[in-house]
């Protein structure tokens, strides 16, 4: 008997590049992004972003796992109400504070100058947009991950992978493995939201990176090259309907 694919979690990023904030329910709404995905992030060196007026710009403006590693060595919170971010460091609080304001925000830019200080380009800025997600791709997404895909992956490498790597909003348990790249161009439910498949994750040098330590040990990019003739993992899907989703919540094809 085939098991029913489900969520096993959720989680989400509101500050690019730091770390995940588990969920146990959340709502989708169509066209959006899990809410506040990636509302902030950091930007290293003038990029030009205008919060008035917010765009998509590619992730190397900002800090991010890709090229700053040490990140994931923090582990971060953010109380959705306050628009406070609580930063931990060798198990003592780093910084604190309230993302709305400019004292806030200067607490902890000025951690960041100081951590990330031989990585900038420039001094370190707190950045959001109205409406806007400092996603990897312009269009808003949720991200997908199918956990066999990741076990997988785990045979072929020799080691634990940490699923976190992938950064993903939802994981999936019940699909075989590499099935998510069947539903290319397709639409299925997820709790009671309807989402469309709209692109493969490539995945980057980010995903190298061990998620609780921070340390580049595993070379995920290439083994995936090397074992399955690409570099993906994971999916990219908007939202068409609008549902609460949940852990536990079933997810039906077609």
């Amino acid at each position: 008997m085939v098991d029913q694919p489900t969520i096993q979690s959720l989680y989400r990023y509101p500050v690019k590049g730091l770390s995940p904030q588990a969920l146990v329910t959340t709502r989708l709404e169509p066209g959006q992004t899990v809410p506040a995905d990636r509302l902030y992030a950091i930007e290293n060196g003038p990029c030009g972003f205008d919060p008035a007026h917010p765009a998509y710009f590619p992730k190397q403006r900002f800090l991010m796992l890709m090229r700053n590693e040490r990140l994931a060595a923090l582990r971060t919170d953010y109380e959705e109400a306050s628009h406070t971010l609580t930063i931990h460091w060798q198990g003592r609080e780093a910084a604190r504070g309230d993302l709305r304001t400019a004292q806030g925000r200067a607490a902890v830019e000025d951690f960041f100058a100081r951590y990330c200080a031989d990585e900038l380009r420039g001094a370190p800025k707190v950045l959001q947009g109205e409406g806007h997600s400092f996603s990897d791709v312009a269009k808003k997404v949720v991200s997908i991950i199918n956990l066999a895909s990741v076990a997988e992956l785990e045979t072929v490498i020799g080691a634990a992978v940490n699923p976190l790597r992938f950064r993903a909003n939802i994981y999936v348990t019940g699909w075989p493995a590499w099935h998510e790249f069947d539903l290319l161009g397709q639409e299925f439910t997820i709790g009671a939201a309807r989402v469309k498949c709209i692109k493969r994750i490539v995945r980057c040098a980010a995903t190298e990176v061990d998620p609780d330590t921070g340390v580049r040990d595993l070379p995920v990019p290439n083994a995936l090259m090397q074992n399955f003739d690409h570099m993906d993992c994971g999916i990219y899907a908007e939202v068409v309907t609008g549902g609460n989703v949940a852990i536990g919540d079933p997810i039906m094809e077609a």
